[in-house]
């Protein structure tokens, strides 16, 4: 390692749901000697470690992972709050002399990461409450309503049935009085120097990866996903907190609602989970600048894997 920790580079590995991130990170962590870093906006949750496909707990005795598991689904993540602690779990792993190895499929905690964050104020408390209370008695459409009126160009782009974004937006502008698109206007607040990291992509086959969704979603199902949905639904949740927007949670919801079969709630979690990964893969290849590509799912000790592994431990290694 290098005398000066702060030269220890950054990996950052990106790909789309059900790709084997996780353990290509696993992989690295354990040749390398390194920390790896949570950027799954899912994966924060504690509430839901099967839906989200968090590290199990032998994994995580392996390595030393942070940044999982952190909130309580009644908490409303953000990619602010993740950059703060993320920057300090990086920290934390260089003082150590670990390789910091952030790894998730959530884009725009990795490209505020990696470019930098837009200067956004928090909201306090009382502004997200009231935001809340109007959704909850006004409805989803009234917010959206406003937002046309106050932000036209954020409510272009955002679909009338996203909650959380158009609740964000809703309330950055009664905090602050500017619109969302103004503060995203406004120059980034980079944390890194583009140079500090190593950037590897997972570019998997549609058809194979569609493919492991659908063997993943079942082994969900063995797991207890359906157990991780009946706590959620006992405890009242909203359905805009994020941890209750988690994929396979509201299908699985109908299910014991009594609204459909568990093979129809089934089918309908891995459709809506491929139509994810497909805008994740357009998302990482027009956005994420990768210095490295794995060609197809990660899947361990093949062949093609290995010599992967080795071949980004040989460049680390020179590096640091």
């Amino acid at each position: 390692m290098p005398k000066d920790v702060a030269n220890i580079p950054i990996i950052v590995i990106a790909g789309p749901t059900a790709s084997g991130k996780s353990g290509l990170a696993l992989a690295l962590a354990e040749c390398l000697g390194g920390t790896v870093i949570n950027a799954d906006s899912m994966q924060i949750y504690k509430d839901i470690p099967v839906l989200a496909a968090t590290p199990s707990p032998e994994d995580k005795k392996r390595v030393p992972h942070r940044l999982y598991e952190i909130y309580d689904a009644s908490v409303r993540g953000n990619v602010v709050d993740w950059f703060a602690l993320c920057r300090e779990e990086i920290k934390l792993a260089r003082n150590a002399e670990r390789f910091p190895i952030v790894v998730g499929g959530t884009g725009f905690y990795l490209e505020t990461l990696t470019k930098g964050v837009t200067p956004i104020p928090e909201t306090p408390e009382d502004i997200r409450l009231e935001v809340e209370h109007l959704c909850q008695t006004k409805g989803l459409p009234e917010l959206y309503n406003i937002l046309q009126q106050t932000d036209p160009q954020t409510a272009a782009r955002l679909s009338p049935n996203d909650t959380t974004r158009i609740r964000r937006a809703v309330e950055i502008w009664k905090h602050t009085g500017h619109p969302l698109s103004y503060w995203h206007s406004r120059p980034l607040n980079a944390g890194y120097r583009p140079d500090e990291f190593i950037c590897i992509q997972i570019k998997p086959e549609r058809s194979d990866l569609y493919t492991r969704i659908g063997i993943r979603f079942d082994s969900m199902l063995a797991e207890g996903a359906v157990n991780e949905v009946q706590k959620l639904v006992a405890r009242g949740l909203s359905d805009s907190l994020p941890a209750m927007r988690a994929l396979g949670v509201q299908e699985l919801k109908s299910y014991l609602a009594g609204l459909c079969s568990l093979e129809e709630a089934a089918d309908t979690a891995k459709m809506h989970t491929r139509q994810y990964a497909k805008r994740q893969m357009t998302w990482f290849n027009n956005r994420f600048k990768a210095d490295f590509t794995f060609a197809g799912c990660y899947g361990g000790n093949n062949p093609p894997a290995c010599s992967f592994v080795n071949e980004l431990v040989d460049n680390l290694q020179k590096r640091a």
